[in-house]
């Protein structure tokens, strides 16, 4: 029996290049997707010529999620058949390409629906890389400990993108000015989309050295490789599976997306800090007003009238400058935040990584991450999330490595559960149909069906109530679920 186990590979120039893409896409899939949270209000208010805090920002933060999640879904299931159909190395390959022109391409958005049709088109190169990138490694190192080893080396550094993203963000904040004019402005959202081109250079560099899947091509050539169908993930050895990993999928993605991710721009400017920093705007408005009312009564072209068009023109230039550091504060205090949770949410795959080679049951090993997540992730929105930013910084990180680590877990059980010619369909259908179909569509049902419904004396209030109703529901309704997750058989 022990001598049918594979033994580890020797790790040569080829395993590290592999390593390296792996690396790459794990990386920048995650930077991808987290720009969005980032960038949203800022770009919105832009693109729709509106106030950070108008309703129409957070209508379309909603499209914009709910629309590039429902897109990324339906072709990461044709991205699962394609990988299974053509292999695993070519669509992992142009599934980067495509995101990372996508970026580019949002970055000169002239409307939000530019914007919304090119965050689509990232979303499906990051949908279908995903599922191409563990398909290719698990096949290409055999050996039970060594796959482990090498998914949770290189899944960890989804959380090391999530870091390089939030870092982007703040440099493109910081020397936004010092940069070349886009359509003759300085926004830094345009910026860090622009930064996701990166992971295109080093792959077109190294792509040539990099070998298929060995199961997968053995089968192809021997002309074994049975096509792929969805309707086999339904057959009786495989239905269980499929259901559950698929609904716990949706629950991982939806703490993320519907509660996690919009945390540092629909949650944060609400926070006391950013407040107090909007509150010159209350007597500005009032002296805008009372200016107005003595203009209708003054004498046309007289000094008086002339001398309160002067003042009312200073009053809304202050109001400008006034807004314009609300926004800027609440952009660094957003990132701030977003860098606690990737540290947390680093911390949360090593600590995976760890505790898969130790912990045998892998449904054991899974609610180790839920249960304290039930508990702990809504009372950071309905405290912390709207009183005060010091525990809202390490409950944030709480939340990341609580929820996080559900990723890499993923990673690691999937390919143990689907025969070869299923494992890239499989882990599309789970991913994509359960994750980012699903869970992510999590944003627009808080943001934009529960946020309206909730109290709170602001917008931001009225997230952080929907944020915690959310995390609540998807965490009980995955810890619930996880007690019909079969284990591994081997």
């Amino acid at each position: 029996m022990q001598d049918s186990v594979p033994p580890p590979k020797q790790l040569g120039l080829t395993e590290w290049a592999i390593i390296t893409v792996a690396v790459i896409g794990f990386a920048f899939d995650i930077y991808e997707l987290l720009m969005m949270p980032l960038i949203a209000g800022p770009a919105l208010a832009e693109l729709l010529n509106v106030p950070l805090g108008d309703p129409k920002v957070r209508e379309w933060i909603g499209y914009i999620f709910w629309g590039s999640a429902m897109s990324g879904g339906v072709f990461g299931l044709l991205g699962g058949w394609l990988t299974d159909r053509y292999g695993r190395r070519r669509v992992l390959v142009w599934s980067i390409l495509l995101y990372s022109f996508s970026a580019l391409a949002a970055a000169f958005s002239t409307s939000a629906w530019m914007l919304l049709l090119f965050r689509c088109t990232t979303f499906i190169g990051v949908c279908v890389e995903f599922v191409a990138a563990v398909a290719w490694l698990a096949e290409l190192f055999p050996n039970p400990k060594q796959r482990e080893k090498v998914l949770g080396f290189t899944q960890a550094f989804s959380s090391v993108g999530g870091l390089m993203v939030t870092g982007a963000n703040m440099l493109a904040v910081h020397y936004a000015a010092s940069l070349p004019a886009i359509y003759g402005a300085h926004s830094s959202w345009r910026y860090t989309l622009i930064s996701g081109l990166i992971p295109a250079i080093p792959l077109l560099i190294i792509r040539p050295f990099l070998p298929e899947s060995p199961a997968w091509a053995e089968k192809r050539a021997a002309g074994k490789l049975q096509r792929p169908s969805f309707l086999d993930l339904f057959s009786p050895e495989l239905r269980r599976v499929t259901i559950t990993t698929t609904i716990l999928f949706a629950c991982a993605y939806g703490a993320a997306f519907g509660a996690i991710q919009l945390t540092p721009t629909q949650i944060v400017p609400g926070l006391p800090e950013v407040q107090a920093a909007q509150k010159p705007m209350g007597p500005l408005k009032r002296q805008e007003a009372a200016l107005q009312k003595q203009l209708q009564r003054a004498e046309k072209g007289s000094p008086s009238m002339a001398e309160l068009e002067r003042q009312l023109k200073a009053n809304r230039e202050e109001q400008k400058k006034v807004a314009a550091d609300a926004r800027e504060l609440a952009k660094k205090l957003g990132n701030k935040v977003q860098l606690y949770q990737e540290l947390g949410g680093l911390t949360g795959r090593l600590l995976l990584a760890v505790l898969a080679v130790l912990i045998v049951s892998r449904v054991r090993l899974l609610r180790l991450f839920q249960l304290p997540g039930l508990l702990l992730i809504p009372l950071v929105y309905l405290y912390p999330a709207q009183h005060n930013l010091e525990l809202l910084k390490w409950g944030m990180f709480v939340a990341g490595l609580l929820t996080v680590a559900q990723f890499s877990f993923w990673g690691n059980y999937l390919p143990r559960v689907y025969p070869v010619h299923l494992r890239g369909t499989g882990e599309s259908f789970a991913a994509n149909f359960g994750g980012r179909m699903l869970g992510t569509s999590a944003a627009f049902v808080t943001a934009n069906l529960l946020a309206p419904l909730m109290p709170g004396a602001t917008s931001f209030t009225q997230v952080a109530f929907a944020a915690a109703i959310m995390a609540a529901f998807v965490y009980a309704v995955g810890l619930l679920v996880s007690r019909f997750l079969p284990e591994p058989k081997n």
